[in-house]
């Protein structure tokens, strides 16, 4: 069985502390997820297993170390992002030794207020097929970050003057409620269905910010509906929960684009809060467009979650049921 023996660089003993867990927990969580055994003393550490888990539970423990540095803990989520990071890896080998993993492209996303960086390998397609495409679809189940990317990619492209104008829209359905007359204005009205677009929009550029470009026309949140008769150029423009649009709100959005814009669809075809019998337009979109070459179709699964653990196993439980 390989063995791998290595020592991570100098580090405190708190930091230490923080990437075993306590009472070793980190370090059986990753035992446990790649079927090997970590033994460590100090800075030291032992791991045996199958050559590559081996190869990616050090992967794992670099990646903790240098999380440690910069944070006061290290959580079991954070450990579960890093494992499934390392399991969308590739190990190489060529003379019977153990490598490190190959470097990837860095697809990060700089925004003004933080980085945005895919979590895992299903995050870092997206990405670039956004970067390669000016239509791309986003399809799967909540908590794999397809609507925080797409906004980091409209803002980071907005920052560096790539386009002067995002544009965030959802279809205004309601899911299985009925909220009933809703007073204010119109902007008041709608906020309630776009609020997660908001919500990652201050993250990326912080409340303030987003307040003066909303005013000067420069970022547009708005319902779908208020898209129709437009042509759009050099926007970026983002439909969120698209199962939610009918067939001709989805033909009408994709046919705002206009020259040197940029659009991202996202949306889980298992989640349409349309009424009965109402086709869903992201379905639709995918059986027209499916071939066409100059879009993207990216498909996200349960296992790609990035939110709390639990969140995995209960969209796993429903697919069973289904089937």
């Amino acid at each position: 069985m390989p063995k791998l023996k290595f020592k991570l660089p100098e580090i405190e003993t708190q930091n230490l502390s923080l990437i075993c867990g306590p009472v070793n927990a980190n370090l059986e969580q990753i035992e446990n997820s790649l079927a090997i055994k970590i033994k460590s003393r100090g800075n030291s550490f032992s791991i045996s297993g199958e050559k590559n888990n081996v190869v990616k539970a050090r992967m794992i423990l670099e990646d903790l170390a240098a999380l440690a540095q910069t944070s006061e803990s290290v959580s079991p989520d954070e450990v579960h992002f890093s494992i499934c990071r390392a399991l969308n890896g590739t190990a190489s080998d060529s003379d019977g030794t153990i490598f490190e993993l190959e470097k990837e492209k860095d697809l990060t996303i700089q925004t003004p207020k933080l980085y945005v960086t895919p979590r895992n390998k299903s995050q870092k397609n997206f990405v670039q097929a956004i970067m390669d495409h000016d239509i791309a679809f986003g399809i799967g189940p909540a908590g794999t970050g397809k609507t925080y990317i797409a906004v980091a990619a409209a803002v980071n492209m907005f920052v560096e003057e790539k386009v002067n104008k995002i544009i965030l829209t959802r279809p205004a359905v309601e899911a299985g409620e009925h909220l009933g007359f809703l007073p204010g204005d119109l902007s008041q009205k709608v906020d309630p269905y776009l609020r997660p677009l908001y919500d990652a929009l201050f993250d990326m550029m912080g409340p303030e910010k987003v307040g003066r470009l909303i005013e000067n026309g420069k970022i547009e949140v708005a319902p779908l509906a208020y898209m129709r008769g437009r042509t759009l150029n050099d926007a970026f423009l983002i439909l969120d929960e698209a199962q939610n649009c009918t067939p001709a709100q989805m033909k009408m959005f994709l046919t705002r684009i206009g020259f040197g814009s940029t659009a991202v669809v996202t949306g889980d075809i298992t989640q349409t809060d349309l009424p009965k019998g109402t086709p869903s337009g992201l379905s639709d979109a995918i059986k027209i467009l499916d071939s066409q070459k100059d879009i993207a179709f990216h498909y996200f699964h349960a296992d790609d979650v990035v939110r709390h653990n639990l969140v995995q196993k209960i969209i796993e439980a429903y697919e069973r049921k289904k089937d």
